[in-house]
């Protein structure tokens, strides 16, 4: 396998645990590094890229309510009303579409779809793909404008 496919199913696998993850941290209001600890003792973390899982679960925490911030000003409904997949989602994406300006907005979408279609309700993907939309408009306008 090419060293590009290795680093992106990395990240694509680091992710799903970032969700898992993040869900956990919501429900249990534990630190991140401790749920991060938890899972590399405790999971077969198999071909993750085990830094970036650990950076995005950290960090999404440390950037927690500016990351929810700009959130709310792309939703149609409460943050509590969410379901917590979905907000773990859309927090990982909005820290993505944020922070990692390397990887192109089309992506953050795209992975954010995949990860609520494996994880989420039945038509979540619709909501997160929706309001990941928004959110790149809001992020990264001249990126967004440019693919229109």
């Amino acid at each position: 396998m090419p060293k590009v496919s290795r680093v992106r199913e990395g990240r694509v696998r680091a992710r799903r645990c970032a969700v898992q993850a993040l869900y956990q941290w919501q429900m249990q209001q534990e630190s991140a590094q401790k749920i991060v600890n938890e899972f590399e003792e405790c999971r077969e973390l198999i071909k993750v890229d085990l830094i970036y899982f650990s950076k995005l679960v950290c960090e999404v925490a440390a950037n927690f309510e500016e990351l929810k911030q700009s959130l709310l000003v792309c939703l149609d409904m409460d943050w509590e009303r969410l379901d917590l997949v979905e907000r773990s989602v859309l927090l990982l994406s909005a820290y993505e579409m944020r922070f990692c300006q390397d990887i192109p907005f089309q992506v953050v979408i795209n992975e954010g779809v995949e990860l609520c279609k494996m994880f989420g309700t039945v038509e979540g993907f619709r909501f997160v793909n929706g309001t990941l939309d928004q959110l790149a408009k809001n992020m990264r306008p001249a990126e967004s404008k440019v693919s229109a």
